[in-house]
């Protein structure tokens, strides 16, 4: 597939976004339509506010106690706080190079350090170290900030539930690959987030190095539409061009139905392409439903599927349940979680096997 190509499909993709905000202005046209389908989404609305609730009530109740109450109990404690007080130290810092810091809009930092584990018997055990962090820059203009890390994690649509990594494995033969880890954590971009534009869309544009020496170009589109009825959906669209990994174009699009107070429904849908000497069409798919019986603790449970498009014609190469909870232990800023699956893999002639997946992940901020 040529450059032109590739810019044509991610433009097309990009005007899914216009048409579908422009949609609402214009559907006046066809009233009978527009009652036809209000009916429609209000019925399926109504069909799954009758689900009956089994497991316990939503809650958003703290079980563990907040950062600024341990800061001092226990050596960790300790610790933890002052790499987090030395990181917005190192953001202020980096700040006052590009002008002089606004007291009432400081400068801040925020990382993720992960350690995902991931068995089944036919790929055995892997451990895989993973980092992702931001350096908000509020002297220019409260648009630019520095990522750094893991940018696959940032391809993810959001809010996603499972353990998943798009990286490459590795060495199959060992347990943790060194070498992969740290080129996968090899990240560094400046991101300018916010562009001005009419559709009241979320963007931001990278520019950096990924992999070590991987010049790349990247942009992302997403927004939000409440279509009513407790019914909301969430699109993304992502273009990645580097000059070692070449094109990367991603597709995320949810639809949940979300009551106040009860558990919510979703699906959430991913296109992936990548043109790097081979090209690749990808998609996967996730129905689940989600719990949260105390605050940041998640419980989901739903049906995964997902396989390749060849010649336009999309093909079914693993499915099956899974299962997923995450909470945070002991402190807010520890979590745990662990994802339980039952996949096939028919490009590989595996049966359906079981899968365990854990995370065990530290935030700094």
């Amino acid at each position: 597939m040529t450059i032109h190509s590739n810019l044509s499909l991610f433009l097309f993709c990009f005007t899914i976004f216009g048409t579908h905000s422009s949609y609402a202005n214009t559907n006046q046209t066809d009233t009978n339509s527009t009652s036809t389908t209000e009916a429609w989404v209000n019925q399926m609305s109504s069909t799954l506010d009758r689900i009956p609730k089994v497991l316990p009530n939503e809650s958003d109740h703290f079980i563990v106690p907040q950062k600024a109450d341990t800061a001092a109990q226990t050596k960790i404690d300790e610790r933890q706080s002052k790499f987090s007080n030395s990181l917005q130290k190192r953001a202020h810092s980096l700040d006052s190079w590009f002008g002089k810091p606004n007291p009432e809009q400081p400068a801040s930092a925020s990382l993720r350090i992960m350690m995902d584990t991931v068995w089944n018997k036919h790929d055995d055990l892997h451990i895989k170290p993973r980092i992702r962090g931001r350096i908000k820059l509020p002297t220019l203009q409260e648009r630019f900030s520095i990522v750094f890390g893991d940018d696959a994690l940032d391809n993810e649509i959001r809010d996603n539930i499972a353990i998943t990594n798009e990286n490459p494995i590795g060495n199959p033969t060992k347990v943790t690959d060194s070498k992969q880890y740290r080129e996968d954590n090899a990240s560094l971009a400046l991101r300018w987030s916010q562009w001005k534009n009419p559709w009241d869309i979320n963007s931001d544009l990278d520019f950096g190095i990924r992999s070590g020496d991987d010049i790349y170009v990247r942009a992302k589109l997403a927004k939000d539409w409440d279509i009513g009825h407790h019914f909301f959906s969430y699109a993304e669209q992502i273009y990645r061009y580097g000059l070692d990994s070449e094109h990367y174009v991603r597709t995320n699009l949810e639809l949940r139905h979300a009551r106040p107070d009860y558990a919510f429904i979703t699906d959430q849908f991913s296109l992936i392409y990548t043109d790097n000497n081979q090209q690749d069409f990808i998609w996967e798919n996730r129905l689940f439903r989600q719990h949260q019986f105390f605050h940041d603790n998640i419980f989901n449970y739903g049906i995964y599927a997902a396989g390749e498009i060849e010649n336009m014609s999309p093909d079914l190469n693993s499915y099956g349940p899974f299962i997923s909870w995450r909470q945070p232990f002991l402190r807010d800023w520890f979590f745990v979680q662990t994802d339980v699956t039952y996949y096939n893999d028919k490009a590989e002639d595996h049966d359906h096997h079981l899968g365990l997946l854990l995370r065990l992940e530290t935030h700094f901020k």
